[in-house]
């Protein structure tokens, strides 16, 4: 995998069913649309079930939005790591807030992906999970708020906590990149979580439930870059 350059702009398809198959499929080619304009890093994280068909129709890297840690073998119904990679994804979402894990299995997760050359962006809910997480060595930490997401009501306006989280995952591991998310919507979001020191934003109904997403991912993409 080659390396991802912050800042990027990482898009959580969610289950939602306006990026079910060939919606996803459209969602995702207006992505690299909007990436190869503004020459930004925009990362899509399909559904599980259309990762080879959108992995195989675009040039913006695909995540994946869960991965387990088992090795290969009897697990039924666990993403396969392997079986991801395999599939088309260059990296995963880990621990959302719609899918809380363990510390010591997300621990587990981020060993198996390192040995397999696989981003890993762990998503926290606060600053005391964000220094947690940046302990465990992932490529980056993603604090969202789980009482802003989907709100519309972006991270961005509770500045103090953005900036204090990001202060405190430099102190732990520098080497991990901070991310915000949650309620980001609009290009000013994103130009003020950038300002405030973030690496990029986790965003997902701002863009896939938009009535017109390329409007809106342009003027994110473009508010990345100024």
């Amino acid at each position: 995998m080659n390396k991802l350059i912050p800042p990027f702009i990482i898009l959580n398809f969610k289950n939602y069913p306006q990026s079910i198959g060939n919606k996803g499929l459209k969602l995702a080619k207006i992505a690299n649309e909007v990436a190869k304009d503004t020459n930004t890093t925009i990362i899509v994280c399909p559904q599980t079930v259309d990762i080879r068909l959108i992995a195989e129709s675009v040039d913006i890297p695909v995540f994946a939005q869960h991965v387990d840690f088992n090795e290969a073998g009897s697990f039924t119904g666990n993403n396969l790591l392997e079986a991801i990679i395999e599939a088309g994804a260059v990296g995963t979402l880990v621990n959302h807030s719609e899918h809380r894990l363990k510390l010591s299995d997300i621990e587990r997760i981020i060993d198996r992906a390192k040995n397999n050359n696989f981003y890993t962006v762990v998503c926290s809910n606060n600053i005391k999970t964000s220094k947690a997480v940046a302990a465990l060595e992932p490529d980056a930490c993603a604090m969202e708020p789980p009482e802003l997401i989907g709100s519309g009501i972006s991270v961005t306006t509770k500045p103090d906590l953005v900036k204090r989280t990001i202060a405190e995952i430099m102190t732990v591991n520098p080497k991990v990149l901070p991310l915000v998310g949650a309620g980001v919507s609009h290009g000013e979001d994103v130009a003020e979580a950038i300002k405030l020191g973030a690496k990029g934003v986790l965003l997902a109904s701002g863009f896939v439930k938009s009535k017109e997403p390329k409007k809106v991912l342009q003027e994110m993409a473009e508010a990345l870059i100024k």
